[in-house]
């Protein structure tokens, strides 16, 4: 069986006034106007992948926003390709870095970049973001890096700190999530919710808040009340517009099947050192995509 190809890029946008607009990228290779893309390094998060690839050919560093439907194609040979969008928003110019892939960009309005590009399904990937209505708030919800195992930890619980290879997935989790720019930093009461943001907090210079809304209950019986606090308690976090919260395995699924309206958790089981990134339009939920 062909391997498959994997890449990740991104749409670029930035407001213009009372209109928005997207940056489109030209490759003098293939003499073609198309989304800022490219194939993913080895080992490489589809998401870190998009956000490496649209700086480099755009010049731009971009704040990720919402998870876009992937577009799935095969290359001339026969070997499928699958790549990843996020929508995003510019965050500051620069030059383009990958000046042997790209040697023009342009900032477009919407209907004027579908006009532009030279692949339907591109076109399709932008329309879909056309319909959308303005993101205005994204929270990244991760579950704490991992901690070792409960049975061999002498002392109460709460002081379990994070081991070894939980503190290389805290860095990750901050080499992932410094390009959202967080106004916020929420932890779950416990010491290796704080663990876990630490090196983000660090890169960013932000404290970290403590709140037990985000922390597992007791017992399954206080799991209902818990969600509700956590959602009402996200709900005013949203204010912030970019915010990390980190909790734990037991309340995110069920948290997450809360605020997507459904009974079943199951389908948001989530690793440690694992998350989400949510995206939300006022009070409605636009999407959310595992990290």
């Amino acid at each position: 069986m062909t391997e498959l190809e994997r890449a990740a890029g991104g749409v670029l946008c930035r407001r213009s006034g009372d209109r928005v607009e997207v940056c489109l990228v030209h490759r003098p290779r293939y003499d073609d106007w198309s989304l800022p893309k490219g194939k993913l390094a080895g080992g490489e998060e589809p998401l870190a992948g998009a956000l490496r690839e649209v700086e480099e050919e755009t010049g731009a560093a971009a704040v990720p926003q919402l998870r876009l439907p992937d577009v799935d194609y095969v290359l001339p040979g026969g070997r499928p390709k699958n790549v990843a969008y996020w929508l995003m928003a510019a965050a500051s110019d620069g030059p383009v870095r990958d000046t042997a892939e790209v040697d023009e960009t342009v900032w477009l309005p919407l209907e004027e970049a579908a006009g532009r590009l030279t692949y339907p399904d591109e076109r399709t990937v932008l329309a879909g973001v056309a319909s959308l209505p303005p993101v205005t708030a994204v929270i990244a919800l991760v579950r704490h890096a991992r901690a070792g195992e409960r049975k061999k930890w002498a002392g109460r619980d709460e002081l379990r700190p994070i081991d070894p290879v939980g503190a290389k997935q805290a860095d990750r989790i901050a080499a992932l999530l410094t390009a959202l720019r967080p106004r916020r930093l929420v932890a779950a009461t416990p010491l290796r919710c704080t663990q876990t943001l630490e090196p983000l907090a660090a890169a960013i210079d932000r404290p970290i808040v403590r709140d037990a809304a985000f922390a597992e209950p007791s017992g399954p019986d206080g799991l209902p009340a818990r969600v509700a606090a956590a959602e009402a308690r996200l709900a005013e976090l949203r204010g912030f517009d970019r915010v990390v919260v980190c909790s734990q395995g037991k309340l995110m699924p069920h948290l997450l099947a809360s605020l997507h309206g459904e009974t079943d958790h199951r389908p948001f089981k989530t690793r440690k050192g694992d998350g989400w990134l949510l995206a939300w339009s006022g009070e409605t939920l636009l999407g959310a995509s595992r990290l």
